[in-house]
């Protein structure tokens, strides 16, 4: 049978669905070629006495019959699946896996669940931007990996006995969605979270990400309903409380949640409140990659990139052919700006790296066409996969770039959802002023440009008579001020022999 050498097979056998995830290796990153998933929910067909039901087994053989046709056409020793927590606890699991082995054509490894938080966590690390020393939650279908690290290492990993199956059927089997089985699925996820609480606190973490189904649904919720990506306890006891007011599983709407996600949403999210309530979170984000990533990354035996954002950004310059010293060019007049205005519009350092992650792709689109070249760059940032940045971030890189020169779209800056739309606003006004300087794609021609920010009001100062000896930086500068005054941002300019004032 003839194979591609060059592609990598990960197969996961969750609890709640089965996952299959097909790549190449590209310059150091991996580029997904198929995603394929699942609802099998193996996790509901195990009885009280860990017996995993026939239905239940055929579920699963039924999936994996549509995996093995992809299969075939990679090597097995680029291959690999695991299996998790159902089937550690399954008395019969030998025989689901006899037969799960002869449908794939290869072994599959039942994995503890220390090996399966710690592939996870390389998941994060190898695909998950951010401060290093991090703190990763998984709730899957019949488990939960709790796992703290910094960098490439794990300091400490947990896999505890529940998830957003089993606590469904537990929890939530009659189909009722009262405060009393929210109440009842929380403490019962607290007494079993009690015991490791002590050694995770201990070990510490600055950034906390889920990598769950759970925290995926999340996200597509906060994206369709406006609010930034960031989770907190306050918007997880608002989600909690629209699902009581739905009364019954059947009835579970809540705008941004899939029909496939709403089965086991509750219960997810009611073990998601428990970690918060016990660890004291004060925010999660959604992780870039997690079990089958980790195990992908392993096969190629790569090294974790400590700056994956910028491993993602050189990629996708060398992709697009970017001018990366005219890009850089832009970077460093942007974050000289930055610094200037940080203080008075109260910045924070996720707006520095935002900001600079756009001057970095703000020509991409000239890979296209001139013509709506800032369209074609945010379209290709939003459909692109950029990891270490979240979809949140993405779309506002997005929108930056959309906005990077032309008149403003407000409505799109205040849609994207990674910082306050004010920030937005912000970073798009100094965005298109690094760009405007640095039009002559020339370090001696940079112009020492001098800003002030006050409140809403930005004050340009020159070198003396710079206008008038750049009769096109002026007219520049000119219709600039006229752009921002249409979406009422004040921008003055000065250059000691003459001022202007716009807006």
């Amino acid at each position: 049978m003839r194979t591609t050498p060059s592609l990598y097979a990960a197969i996961d056998l969750g609890s709640n669905s089965f996952h299959m995830l097909v790549v190449r290796e590209v310059a150091g990153s991996i580029q997904t070629l198929t995603r394929i998933k699942r609802k099998v929910r193996l996790a509901a067909g195990l009885s009280p006495d860990n017996v995993l039901s026939r239905d239940a087994m055929e579920r699963g053989w039924q999936c994996l019959r549509l995996f093995a046709e992809r299969l075939q056409d990679i090597p097995h020793s680029q291959t690999r699946v695991v299996a998790t927590a159902t089937l550690r606890l399954a008395v019969n699991a030998k025989e689901f896996l006899a037969k799960a082995e002869a449908i794939l054509g290869c072994p599959v490894q039942v994995i503890s669940g220390e090996e399966e938080a710690r592939l996870i966590y390389q998941g994060v690390a190898h695909t998950t931007g951010g401060d290093d020393r991090r703190l990763v939650v998984d709730i899957g279908g019949a488990s939960t990996e709790l796992i703290t690290g910094t960098g490439a290492q794990a300091t400490s990993l947990f896999s505890l006995s529940m998830g957003c199956v089993t606590w469904l059927e537990r929890y939530f089997s009659d189909r009722h969605l009262a405060q009393e089985n929210f109440d009842e699925a929380e403490k019962a996820a607290r007494d079993v979270l009690r015991p490791v609480i002590e050694a995770l606190r201990y070990h510490g973490w600055k950034v906390c990400v889920g990598a769950s189904g759970t925290v995926q649904a999340l996200q597509e919720i906060m994206m369709a309903q406006g609010m930034d990506e960031r989770i907190t306890l306050a918007k997880l006891q608002q989600l909690k409380q629209c699902a009581i007011q739905c009364g019954r599983l059947e009835e579970l709407e809540i705008e941004g949640l899939t029909l496939e996600r709403a089965l086991v949403f509750p219960s997810g999210l009611a073990i998601l409140i428990a970690i918060f309530t016990e660890l004291n979170i004060s925010g999660m984000t959604l992780a870039g990659g997690a079990l089958r990533e980790g195990l992908v990354y392993g096969m190629l035996h790569l090294a974790v990139d400590h700056d994956i954002r910028s491993r993602t950004l050189r990629n996708i310059q060398r992709r697009f052919m970017v001018d990366t010293e005219q890009a850089n060019r832009v970077a460093n007049l942007a974050l000289a700006l930055f610094n200037q205005a940080e203080k008075a519009w109260k910045l924070e350092p996720v707006g520095r790296e935002l900001l600079l992650s756009a001057c970095q792709l703000h020509e991409i689109g000239l890979s296209v066409d001139f013509k709506q070249a800032p369209q074609h760059a945010a379209y290709l940032v939003r459909n692109l996969d950029l990891p270490g940045f979240t979809p949140a971030q993405k779309k506002l890189l997005a929108t930056l770039l959309l906005n990077q020169t032309n008149p403003v779209d407000l409505s799109s800056l205040h849609q994207q959802n990674a910082v306050p739309p004010r920030v937005a606003e912000h970073l798009c006004r100094l965005l298109r002023l690094a760009i405007l300087f640095a039009s002559r794609r020339r370090d001696d021609l940079l112009p020492q440009v001098l800003l002030q920010a006050e409140e809403e009001t930005l004050t340009l100062t020159l070198p003396d008579g710079w206008l008038e000896t750049h009769p096109l930086g002026k007219e520049l500068i000119v219709q600039e001020s006229q752009w921002q005054s249409y979406v009422h941002w004040p921008l003055r300019y000065n250059d000691n022999s003459e001022a202007s004032i716009a807006g």
